[in-house]
Order: structure tokens, then sequence, then C-alpha cells
């Protein structure tokens, strides 16, 4: 789970308007929080995860990295993360969270903590971020399109509003297998977009021939 392209997209597309603050929840090795520190010069990034192993990882990547100083690592839950910092405001939150709702559970407890929860996981995720986001901070998060669905309902209840959905595509002709949401306190609506990864297969086998 160090790496994936999950992560890697929503470091990529994730934006705010000059954010100053940011929060990386389920930082994982810390991957999206030094793409966001590396784009954004003036923000500070507080990243949290829950795992002991990853974040200790997280933990040496953010040493190593030209970013150090802005880099905030906290190894805990981002229930209890929040709990201990009430006030916090955000100009941006990303997460790339576990995201198989009700299903089997993957072989290993580190692979299952990571991709499987439930709808309370959520709900809480939600019902939180809403109350630590600054007044036009956003909200971004990367899931499957079921769970997306499922999120996006929470979210209206929570008080949030669907500012854009990203359908990400793995070809052009192929149906959407991800979606980014973004999330705001404003009624601000965008026209939803599609990201497409690859051009072809036929682009991915020559591009692995090259290498």
């Amino acid at each position: 789970m160090k790496i994936n392209t999950d992560g890697v997209l929503l470091g990529a597309l994730a934006e705010a308007d000059q954010p100053k603050t940011i929060l990386d929840i389920g930082t994982g090795t810390g991957v999206i929080a030094l793409m966001l520190a590396q784009r954004f010069a003036n923000a500070n990034i507080d990243a949290v995860e829950i795992d002991a192993t990853a974040s200790a990882t997280a933990g040496r990547n953010f040493a190593g990295s030209p970013f150090a100083v802005r880099l905030n690592l906290y190894a805990d839950s981002f229930e209890s993360y929040f709990n201990k910092h009430p006030g916090s405001k955000y100009d941006l939150i990303v997460s790339n969270p576990p995201f198989y709702i009700n299903s089997l559970e993957s072989p290993g407890v580190k692979k299952s903590l990571a991709k499987h929860t439930d709808a309370d996981f959520f709900e809480t995720l939600v019902a939180s971020t809403r109350k630590h986001l600054s007044d036009t901070g956003e909200f971004w998060l990367i899931l499957p399109l079921q769970t997306a669905q499922l999120v996006k309902v929470m979210a209206v209840d929570n008080g949030l509003n669907l500012k854009q959905a990203i359908n990400v595509l793995s070809y052009p002709d192929s149906d959407p297998h991800r979606e980014i949401l973004i999330f705001t306190l404003t009624k601000e609506k965008k026209m939803d977009e599609w990201f497409v990864i690859y051009q072809s297969q036929k682009y991915i086998r020559s591009s692995m021939k090259g290498r």
C-alpha cells in the first residue's frame, strides 16, 4: 500500500485558492502530503495516519524531503486527531480513504485496514471534516463509484455541498471506475469532468517495451 494510482491522482489534481493549511487524512507513507507540499509552497500540511508502520515510513519520508519544515505527522486516527485539535480549520482537506464498504476482507491485517471499512466510518469522516473546513475550504476524496454515491448523500445530510465530481476512466472508451468528489460549505457548482488515465492499451504496451 506504499503508493497507488488513486493517491497520485488526488495529489496531482486537488486544488484550493492559495491554501495556507492542508490536512491529509490517512496519509499512508506520505505521498499525497508530499505532493501537496511541493505544489503549494506557502501551505503547512498536517498528515494523519493510524497505521504505525505506515506513519513511521511517512515520518522518514517527510524528514528527508525539502518540505520537512511544513509537514507535520500525527500517528493517530482522524477521530482522535480532531478531538485533540477541536479548533483546527483547513483550506484544503484530502483523503484517499478505505473504500470497500460491507465487502469481503482482503488477506492480511494491514491491507484489510487500509482497504476495508463500513458506512459508519464515512459518516464520521464527513461529519468531522465539515466542522474543520475553513469558510472557503474544499474537501477532496477519491472513491469507487458505489461508495461515492453513498458519500454524496452523507455529505448533503451533514451540510456539505458537492462542488464537482471528476470521473476517472482507465481508457477513453471505458466506464468510470473512480470518482474524485469535491465538497465545500458554499453552494458553488461546477460542471463535472472526466479524467482519462491511459490513451489506450496499445499505448501502455508500447511504453512498457521502451523501458
